[in-house]
């Protein structure tokens, strides 16, 4: 049974996403699992909690095992909500845990105040993001709201930005969600806006043949990023979906530099899929 996997540092952002998370789980009926990982198998800072009349300390094991506790009434997935730790480098900890669960995707809380700070500041979010086996949600600390009834799904003008379609008709139909599919441009180029209304009428209709309430829309000005995230604001989206990086990237290892900024500033949560990625058709 495939699982909805979400990394936790016990900050308030990665328990924020876990709650995420948990929606998606029970929308899908899968098994939820969070990880933590390690940096060293001899090491494992204890985490100190100051109470009314003493301090006390407690391991990461009996952290997760309180998280489970916490919230395994609010699980309906059907299957196995548990916790696994792993140890070593933290992306590759996460991609490859993934890859072994076949996870369906992977909920991850950005903006923390510890460990998942480091890791986007970083470098290891960034290839969370772009080299995961499944697409990554980020979800910025304070976005509170856990359903899902408008995606943002912005068409730039290279060919695989339409691999993110079939993942977003699948979460789409799932939670009865508006797909708003917009083409943004920077460019007047005639050969570019022919390419881009194409591409963005494929999608539209792709959707529409799924029974997806579909909206159209383009846009031109300076920046893909700042349209796209104006845009999911105005209407007030709950999702937009992203590339992650593209074809030609050497090793697939770095976000293109508007998937980078969407990333980095969008108030709304972010789907981010690979453009290798090939399950959904």
């Amino acid at each position: 049974m495939q699982n909805i996997l979400v990394p936790i540092d016990f900050s308030k952002d990665s328990i924020n996403a876990l709650e995420h998370g948990l929606k998606l789980a029970n929308v899908f009926n899968l098994d939820l699992r969070i990880i933590h990982v390690r940096k060293e198998k001899s090491y494992d800072a204890p985490f100190i909690l100051k109470g009314k009349e003493k301090e006390y300390t407690k391991t990461t094991e009996e952290f997760c095992e309180e998280i489970i506790e916490k919230y395994k009434r609010q699980y309906k997935g059907g299957g196995k909500f548990d916790y696994v730790i792993r140890t070593g480098r933290i992306y590759k900890a996460i991609s490859d845990q993934a890859e072994k669960d076949d996870s369906l995707m992977i909920v991850m809380g950005t903006h923390g105040v510890s460990g998942f700070e480091e890791m986007w500041l970083g470098s290891n979010a960034y290839r969370v993001v772009c080299n995961a086996p499944c697409p990554v949600m980020t979800i910025r600390y304070g976005y509170r709201k856990r359903t899902i009834s408008k995606i943002v799904l912005p068409i730039d003008a290279r060919q695989d930005t339409r691999v993110k379609v079939p993942f977003v008709a699948f979460l789409a139909k799932a939670f009865k969600a508006e797909v708003h599919v917009i083409d943004v441009r920077v460019t007047s180029a005639k050969d570019v806006i022919a390419r881009l209304k194409r591409y963005a009428d494929q999608s539209a209709e792709y959707l529409e043949a799924r029974g997806i309430k579909t909206v159209r829309d383009s846009f031109k000005g300076s920046s893909i990023a700042d349209m796209t995230i104006a845009y999911a604001v105005h209407v007030e989206a709950d999702l937009i979906s992203i590339v992650s990086s593209h074809r030609g990237n050497p090793l697939g290892m770095y976000l293109s530099s508007e998937a980078q900024d969407i990333v980095n500033h969008s108030p709304i949560p972010v789907l981010s899929i690979h453009p290798a990625y090939s399950k959904f058709k």
